[in-house]
């Protein structure tokens, strides 16, 4: 996990203020509380590269909307001066190629117009009764699996539910979802090769390259048939960009929901008083989902963002050409914002629940209200079906996958029948 490119990194360890953030994910609750401390702007490090990190609530949403920061990679120092290369093994999840998650002002809007009119509220309440097909079907087979014993809620359910909802909505075959869903863990784990992310990257553009080519020559009623046939301001949108925009969009597409359903399911399994409350009926499902995207966020960090300019952030400075990240794990927990109790999960909490897991400001996340209807029938389906669902193991037990920037299980062992 070294980076011999990184020769520019500030000393660490006690005293010199800066947070080492673990690419094990070892303690993600320790973690976060430091970085909450350390707040509103903390210094950290990503593989030995320097950057800031944002974790207070009201200086994230201000910054979120300025347009100093920008997510244009050439104006990130460290990548100017070469002490940054693409040997670093994050700068995937940095220059993955052009989409709307990677430019900004004009060129962002123009790549984003066409992918949020595909995911309006009518179109994802007309998505409402597949969504509860592929639900029913993946709760049989739950049931067959976890007939005699214990089963991987992840593996069987909460993992392949989304990435069948945004393959089908992309128009990809349901056989090729295994193969993505295989490429998309490799990628993101700190243990996957360096190298072997590269050529993941390569491979899943090759994937979408021949996706592109199939629809347009056979369009049909899908996202990806809909981002080929656009026509934003007289100027279609390149085979590169249809691409970058879908190989993209699966990624959080589907990773983002798979944490938003176990996350939900181990907060609410670990606090039964709460999950009796809902299960009469005196809690809804949706503050259950929106305090679960409050406390334990399915995004931890979000990499990368550059500051053009210097810029005040509460008592410090983002200097001109610094990464910026921002941590939107220690953002739910800003006291400043939800109480002295942010801390901890409490679906009747009285302050307000109003997080910004799925961003603020252009960027904001254009998948966020299909992933709210999906954790919105994933998770009171499962609790119908399996009313006596509990963990198989101590929750002490459950494990984070080596994953920077996705809050990512291992694996979630559960028992069906109490």
């Amino acid at each position: 996990m070294n980076c011999p490119h990184a020769a520019a990194a500030p000393a660490t360890g006690p005293g010199t203020g800066t947070l080492v953030i673990d690419p094990m994910v070892q303690d993600l609750a320790g973690e976060t509380a430091q970085l909450v401390a350390g707040g509103p702007l903390a210094r950290i490090e990503l593989l030995g590269v320097p950057a800031w990190t944002i974790t207070r609530h009201a200086e994230a949403r201000a910054l979120l909307t300025d347009a100093r920061l920008v997510k244009d990679l050439d104006a990130w120092g460290l990548w100017r001066s070469g002490v940054v290369t693409r040997a670093w093994p994050l700068i995937g999840m940095i220059d993955a190629g052009r989409s709307m998650f990677t430019v900004d002002g004009p060129a962002h809007r123009r790549l984003r117009t066409k992918t949020a009119q595909a995911l309006t509220p009518r179109r994802l309440e007309e998505m409402r009764p597949a969504i509860e097909q592929l639900t029913d079907e993946l709760l049989d087979t739950l049931a067959e699996r976890g007939a005699d014993g214990v089963v991987d809620l992840k593996s069987v359910f909460a993992q392949p539910l989304p990435m069948r909802v945004v393959g089908s909505l992309m128009g990809v075959d349901r056989t090729d979802h295994p193969r993505l869903e295989k490429a998309y863990k490799a990628f993101f784990s700190m243990l996957t090769p360096h190298e072997e992310r590269i050529a993941l990257l390569e491979e899943l553009d090759v994937f979408y390259t021949e996706l592109v080519r199939e629809k347009t020559a056979r369009p049909t009623d899908d996202l990806t048939s809909a981002l080929i046939l656009a026509d934003e301001g007289g100027e279609p949108l390149t085979e590169e960009e249809v691409v970058g925009n879908l190989k993209a969009m699966v990624a959080a597409g589907h990773e983002t929901t798979i944490g938003l359903i176990i996350n939900a399911v181990q907060a609410l399994l670990t606090h039964p008083d709460q999950l009796r409350k809902v299960l009469d009926g005196d809690i809804p499902w949706e503050t259950v989902i929106e305090e679960t995207l409050r406390w334990d966020t399915p995004t931890t960090h979000l990499l990368m963002r550059f500051a053009t300019e210097d810029i005040r952030v509460g008592d410090g400075v983002i200097p001109k050409g610094d990464g910026v990240v921002i941590s939107y794990r220690a953002i739910g927990h800003d006291t400043g914002q939800h109480g002295p109790e942010a801390g901890e999960f409490d679906v009747t909490r009285k302050t307000p629940i109003r997080h910004m897991t799925f961003g603020h400001g252009p960027h904001i996340c254009p998948g966020a209200g299909l992933s709210r209807v999906e954790a919105g029938i994933a998770l009171p389906a499962l609790f119908a079906r399996f009313p006596r669902l509990r963990l198989a193991v101590p929750d002490e037990e459950i494990r984070n996958l080596p994953v920077m920037t996705q809050n990512d299980k291992e694996s979630f062992p559960v028992l069906l029948h109490g």
